[in-house]
């Protein structure tokens, strides 16, 4: 058995979350610890899974607080760098009357930026069952090399290679840069959770079976997660197509790290069971815990700090009738 179920790699930031209006009219922010990467660990890590973190803050009141905060959620921090010349990461989240985000990032550079090859564990990465990562590791060169060689080293180590694009258009050059880079997720993953926006922009398909397909025809991609936010998901896995319901929530304020929350939940069905003994009824197993988990946090503010307990999501589920 290797030492850890899960280790990711990526970004560690400060959200700061609109949190109501000042008495003079202004917005107030609530600075949330976050990061999808992390998002996921710590969903795993309520699952009870051994997780790591590989990734980059700044040394500042900020990079000491997220150190902190990953030790309470139990993810390993051993591997988390310390920048003393640059800040950590943040970024301003808007909540749209819908529930869904506009984002403002101050990351020019940032710290989760300046991580380097030299930098990566490679024993840490021949020691988990999966790799995590994501494109936000991938925006520039440096990190972008960093990430790569995390990447094979994992491979090397037999672990599976799960990849979330979670594209944020504002942080990259160009969209052929990060469609450049999304593929070559694409092309080193077993596991790819991806959103409905993504698969449509990715595969210029507005038919979600048919862009599913043509990443089927270019990627061997056995397991393919869909999220598909009030609409619920989809799995595909070999020839197997499953949709789960979402839970819909009257008190649903935002959807920051609802699908880091749902990619968690998935990981640790996959640990679970295995890439190679899915069937129809473990994927939809699968795909309503994840629903259900991501749905509760849908009605918390940020996500690192509240991801739900797994008698709660049960007790969803079971309040549900499923």
């Amino acid at each position: 058995m290797k030492r850890y179920d899960v280790v990711a790699l990526g970004e560690l930031l400060i959200d700061f979350t609109e949190n109501g209006i000042s008495g003079q009219g202004n917005p107030v922010y609530e600075a949330n610890p976050g990061g999808a990467p992390c998002n996921v660990l710590a969903m795993l890590a309520k699952a009870g899974c051994r997780t790591a973190f590989i990734g980059k803050v700044g040394r500042d009141i900020f990079g000491d607080r997220l150190r902190s905060v990953l030790e309470e959620a139990g993810i390993d921090a051993s591997n988390l760098v310390t920048d003393a010349e640059v800040r950590t990461t943040l970024a301003f989240v808007e909540t749209l009357p819908d529930g869904d985000r506009n984002f403002s990032f101050y990351r020019n550079p940032g710290a989760d930026m300046m991580l380097r090859e030299e930098e990566i564990p490679e024993e840490l990465l021949a020691h988990t069952e999966i790799f995590h990562f994501g494109t936000l590791s991938m925006t520039d060169d440096g990190v972008r090399r960093a990430t790569k060689k995390a990447v094979q080293a994992a491979k090397q180590s037999g672990a599976a290679i799960s990849f979330d694009p979670n594209l944020r258009p504002p942080l990259w050059r160009s969209l052929e840069d990060a469609r450049e880079q999304v593929a070559y997720g694409c092309s080193q993953c077993d596991i790819l959770k991806i959103s409905d926006n993504e698969i449509r922009w990715f595969t210029g398909e507005t038919d979600f079976d048919a862009g599913i397909r043509k990443i089927k025809e270019q990627y061997d991609i056995p397991l393919i997660l869909l999220s598909l936010g009030k609409e619920g998901s989809r799995g595909y896995y070999k020839n197997i197509r499953v949709d789960a319901a979402p839970f819909l929530q009257d008190d649903t304020i935002e959807t920051t790290g609802a699908g880091d929350t749902f990619a968690g939940c998935c990981l640790h069905f996959v640990l679970k069971y295995g890439l190679d003994h899915l069937d129809e009824a473990r994927l939809m197993q699968m795909l309503t815990f994840a629903n259900a988990a991501a749905s509760i946090v849908t009605t918390r503010k940020g996500a690192l700090r509240v991801m739900p307990e797994m008698q709660e999501v049960e007790q969803l589920i079971r309040k549900a009738g499923l």
